[in-house]
């Protein structure tokens, strides 16, 4: 059974990593305190401790060798603090109380799950580990000091939690912001090149017999001019004005539109046979011919474009050889006289 994404790890592989660090470090303080035998109440049997350091590399162990991601979907990492809470928390009842030694591995608890988990994962932990933690201290102690200690303990770990929630949530928005940045064009709101190669190499990748994949480019006529007649805040809107167009004449489901840089843009086209995709070209250059730019000062500027098409109709990984295709073909279309649709095949 898969647990929802609210209680899974932010970044399954930075978890796994830590799982594992963790995992040794504990066991080796496990180890040091099987060498060095109990010394205070709530302290385990040698026994115990050496059975439960061994339960600790077995566990790393697995957390090395699973893929994080099936662990993060199975619940591992967020199953990983509430067992070790859990056992944390028998072993010192079972024992007669609770330790100094027993709530620092409290701490490790808190401090994982408020850096790898997301916000509900580890508030849930902070709030089993603070609960466990009170276990400990009333099971150990008079009423009166255990409720002191506890007042004092679960507020730093409830803090503590709650602080390394709200930090990494932070963390994780701008690292959202960020990649979604670099993922769409500011000016156009049309996705970037990067995102156009991912989906390029996976239409490329699934190309079969029957279908296949089309790359258009396309840029503006006489780009240069409308900057230096109109100025560049026209140039700017001519580009608006196309990529607007365009995403108006294409589907997301089969298509995806990008910005290459400066005024060229392009088209992804899947599973489109030849003959479809010069025909769907031949339609953009159409509707931009239909819909003329308004102008600063109210006038209409007819805009053309040039469109290069470029075909792939078997299986490959080999981008570079669609993108110089589609390119040889929107230069032969300028060169042609603009304003038309020329063909190449991959």
């Amino acid at each position: 059974m898969r647990i929802p994404p609210s209680l899974r790890a932010r970044e399954p592989r930075a978890a796994a990593r830590t799982a594992v660090l963790v995992l040794l470090v504990c066991s080796g303080m496990m180890a040091l305190v099987g060498i060095m035998g109990p010394s205070a109440d709530g302290d385990a049997s040698r026994s115990v401790v050496w059975a439960c350091c061994a339960g600790l590399l077995l566990t790393a162990g697995v957390y090395h060798w699973v893929p994080a991601t099936l662990l993060d979907r199975a619940g591992g990492f967020i199953g990983l603090a509430v067992v070790g809470v859990t056992v944390l928390c028998t072993l010192a009842v079972s024992a007669g109380g609770t330790s100094t030694r027993a709530q620092a591995f409290l701490v490790f608890v808190v401090l994982y799950a408020g850096f790898h988990l997301r916000t509900a994962g580890a508030l849930l932990v902070t709030s089993q580990t603070v609960v466990a933690g009170g276990i400990m201290l009333f099971t150990s102690d008079a009423v009166e000091s255990a409720l002191t200690d506890f007042v004092f303990f679960g507020s730093m770990l409830g803090v503590t939690g709650v602080l390394l929630a709200r930090s990494s949530n932070s963390h994780e928005r701008l690292v959202g912001a960020l990649k979604r940045q670099a993922d769409v064009d500011a000016l156009t709101g049309l996705v970037t090149r990067r995102v156009l190669d991912r989906a390029l190499s996976s239409a490329l990748a699934r190309t079969g017999p029957q279908e296949g994949t089309a790359l258009l480019l396309m840029d503006v006529d006489e780009f240069k001019s409308i900057n230096d007649v109109h100025g560049h805040l026209a140039g700017d809107d001519a580009l608006v004005h196309l990529s607007r167009i365009v995403k108006l004449q294409t589907r997301s489901s089969d298509a995806v539109v990008s910005r290459m840089g400066g005024d060229e843009v392009a088209v992804l086209l899947r599973s489109c046979s030849r003959e479809t995709a010069v025909r769907r070209a031949e339609h953009l250059l159409d509707a931009v011919r239909g819909e003329p730019l308004v102008l600063p000062d109210g006038t209409l500027y007819g805009l053309s474009i040039s469109v290069g098409v470029a075909h792939a109709d078997t299986r490959t990984d080999d981008l570079r050889t669609l993108y110089a295709a589609a390119d040889e073909a929107l230069y032969a279309a300028k060169r042609g006289g603009r304003g038309r649709v020329e063909a190449a095949f991959a």
